[in-house]
């Protein structure tokens, strides 16, 4: 039902995957920040990701709304049944200090449901993908997430700002093992192919950081949700997830659900 926008998601985030291997071969980035902060780096390869997708896929899907992290969001994609929902660079301080943790990010929904999802990690080549009831794809081998069903047995992936904040050492106890690494939606690929058998986040996300993650662990057999059992609903005026989300089966969702709650 999606193929065709499948198809074209997957071209467009292998093509912006080349544009920000270039600048981080050449050393090119051009950093500046959207917060007094510092916490909020954005390069010109955002940028220039930003528009080649922007252009690439308004120009094949000129009818749907678009909401990007890069893009000035002017709400007229509160009116569309189909948005895209992009992320051009997600783990831009990764991407900064040269760590291969770093994604372009691409969700298509429709009436707020994510129903084709990519996430592509141009330094590992690693391109995760789905799109609604066809299930969810590594480089073309099928994924599914992990069975574990007991907590203690379990791995867990989560940021690693939020693990350098030691926002996590109270829990680090009730899992098997636990992994600190950049970018949401690669944490959300990683952990929908069963490498990891839970991915957490406690700290505020936007929507393009999580949209795609969403559909690929979906498809994958995994839920994703919020701490408190919801789906989140995509393409909202506000585009911030201010509570807990958790991926992972589910079974493991409600014990790591009442351990974080």
């Amino acid at each position: 039902m999606y193929n065709e926008e499948l198809i074209a998601a997957k071209v467009a985030a292998r093509n912006a995957g080349k544009i920000l291997m270039k600048y981080l071969e050449s050393d090119s980035k051009d950093i500046q920040y959207k917060s007094e902060s510092g916490d909020s780096p954005v390069t010109i390869a955002d940028n220039e990701a930003d528009k080649y997708l922007s252009s690439f896929l308004g120009g094949e899907f000129p009818h749907d709304g678009w909401l990007s992290e890069e893009t000035i969001d002017t709400y007229d994609r509160l009116e569309k049944t189909r948005v895209w929902i992009v992320d051009p660079l997600d783990g831009t301080k990764e991407f900064i200090k040269k760590l291969p943790e770093f994604c372009v990010s691409i969700a298509l929904t429709e009436n707020g449901i994510p129903v084709v999802g990519v996430i592509y990690n141009p330094s590992s080549d690693e391109m995760f993908y789905a799109q609604k009831n066809k299930g969810a794809f590594l480089n073309g081998e099928q994924i599914k997430i992990s069975n574990t069903e007991d907590i203690q047995d379990a791995s867990i992936i989560v940021s690693r700002s939020e693990y350098s904040k030691n926002l996590w050492n109270n829990y680090k106890n009730n899992f098997s093992s636990i992994k600190s690494v950049g970018s949401i939606a690669y944490k959300l690929g990683l952990s929908a192919s069963g490498m990891y058998d839970i991915c957490a986040t406690v700290a505020p996300k936007n929507e393009w950081d999580i949209c795609a993650g969403d559909c690929i662990v979906r498809e994958a057999g995994g839920v994703m949700r919020t701490i408190d059992g919801k789906n989140i609903n995509y393409n909202q005026k506000k585009t911030l997830v201010t509570d807990p989300i958790i991926a992972t089966n589910s079974k493991l969702f409600d014990m790591v659900s009442d351990l974080l709650y």
